[in-house]
């Protein structure tokens, strides 16, 4: 998909085609056009830095997404995907890394979207919504990550 663009850390064993189809998939689906989008799957280390430097957080996380655009339906901005902790989290939910990698590249889709999640109600919208199109893409992120 034309300005995509997907950066993998060296360990990382990503399918960047897969990653191109499914935000094909999820702009389609969401009505969203795409001005500039980097897909970034880095250490837990590398995620810890941009964590502490850009939200002053000294801790890795699974996600940290940063939407530079003023308009709900265009995506321009970058995503940052923990390779370690999104493999935990797949053994912590009992679910392929490929699905869990899934999510997270919704997740940050809709966080680019408006979706919020710091209050109970704003996170059960956004959580129906991500459940929603995960289940739907499922099929789609086969072979996603041959890890």
């Amino acid at each position: 998909m034309k300005n995509v663009f997907v950066y993998i850390e060296k360990e990382g064993k990503i399918n960047k085609k897969i990653v191109h189809r499914i935000v094909s998939l999820i702009s389609r689906e969401l009505r969203l056009t795409v001005s500039s989008l980097e897909l970034n799957f880095v250490t837990s280390n590398t995620i810890k830095s941009v964590n502490k430097k850009y939200l002053r957080h000294n801790y890795s996380t699974d996600i940290i997404t940063f939407d530079y655009s003023t308009e709900k339906n265009n995506l321009d901005g970058e995503i940052f995907i923990s390779l370690q902790d999104s493999y935990e989290n797949s053994k912590k939910y009992k679910v392929s890394y490929s699905k869990e990698l899934l999510r997270l590249i919704v997740h940050g889709i809709l966080h680019m979207c408006g979706y919020d999640d710091k209050t109970i109600s704003k996170k059960k919208k956004m959580k129906l919504m991500e459940d929603d199109l995960v289940k739907r893409l499922t099929i789609f992120s086969e072979g996603l990550s041959s890890k």
